[in-house]
């Protein structure tokens, strides 16, 4: 596989590792107190650059590994899927597993993109933001994995 597109999902990777440590006092705070308006809408940016830097990531593949970025309506959460499943040129990216929990993190995008902040519901949030570090930890080694096996000869 091309340096090129390794070095491109490291970045990415590298990237989302950037997020987590800017944002760590927010994220460890509201696990005890619950965030008022402003830190709602930091934490549902956090959440949509998230998915954003795990998007772009199976975006890379597609393009470049799977030679097949879906089209349409729905190609979000085609890409998703499609990464969650063997084609001719690589593995799995992610488990089935994984791609069920990073589609909840789809679908708040979407709301995230097409709402305004003040409608933020803690109860909501609270859902997509309490197991990110959980899901950030057990998805990064899953997706460096991958990496290496695209940096083999």
């Amino acid at each position: 596989m091309p340096e090129k597109t390794v070095a491109k999902i490291k970045l990415e990777l590298n990237l989302i590792d950037e997020l987590f440590a800017s944002y760590a006092d927010l994220l460890a705070r509201v696990q005890t107190k619950e965030p008022d308006i402003v830190e709602k809408t930091a934490l549902a940016s956090v959440l949509h650059s998230f998915y954003n830097g795990i998007e772009h990531i199976f975006e890379i593949v597609a393009k470049e590994v799977d030679q097949q970025l879906p089209t349409g309506e729905r190609w979000h959460r085609e890409l998703l899927m499609q990464m969650a499943q063997v084609s001719e040129n690589r593995s799995k990216v992610i488990t089935d597993e994984q791609a069920k929990i990073l589609a909840t993190y789809l679908g708040f995008r979407h709301f995230y993109r097409h709402s305004y902040s003040h409608f933020l519901d803690w109860d909501d949030l609270e859902k997509l933001v309490t197991p990110l570090y959980i899901t950030w930890h057990d998805l990064r080694p899953q997706l460096q994995r991958f990496v290496d096996t695209l940096a083999e000869p």
